[in-house]
């Protein structure tokens, strides 16, 4: 299964594996998850769901369910119930797990504004230690 990899928006709002990754990186662990865990959970997580914009949750194994809560607990995936009545007049419900694409878009927008705010450096940041001791003694210096 190919796995869509560019960061562009598509029509509907196709989920990417890059936004995936930001949006984890940005939710989950504030002090810094490392991109390579962050872009292997996206990969994951997008395994299930393929072109599907939701998923049974039967087809997880517990340890991926454990997964998905912390994603529903940051507010990347959500649930939904169906009930329906069988045959024999039983009730059934079957969960269904969801992105919230619209958090994404948030938590994708505010990383890359962190990104881009870690790449735009001051431009006081590459002046030489020694520069400002010198406009100091210079200040301090009486006219």
């Amino acid at each position: 299964m190919a796995i869509k990899t560019k960061s562009e928006r598509g029509p509907a709002g196709t989920l990417t594996v890059d936004d995936l990754t930001r949006a984890i990186k940005n939710s989950i662990d504030r002090t810094g998850m490392k991109e390579e865990e962050a872009r292997a959970m996206a990969q994951h997580v997008l395994n299930f769901f393929g072109y599907s914009e939701r998923i049974i949750d039967n087809v997880l194994e517990p340890e991926d369910r454990d997964a998905f809560y912390m994603l529903e607990d940051s507010g990347i995936l959500t649930t939904e119930r169906e009930e329906t009545t069988l045959y024999d007049g039983r009730e059934w419900r079957i969960h269904y797990w969801m992105f919230r694409k619209d958090r994404i878009a948030e938590l994708v927008e505010a990383q890359r504004a962190k990104e881009e705010a870690e790449r735009m450096s001051s431009v006081y940041d590459d002046v030489p230690e020694d520069f400002w001791a010198s406009r100091r003694e210079k200040a301090e210096q009486p006219k």
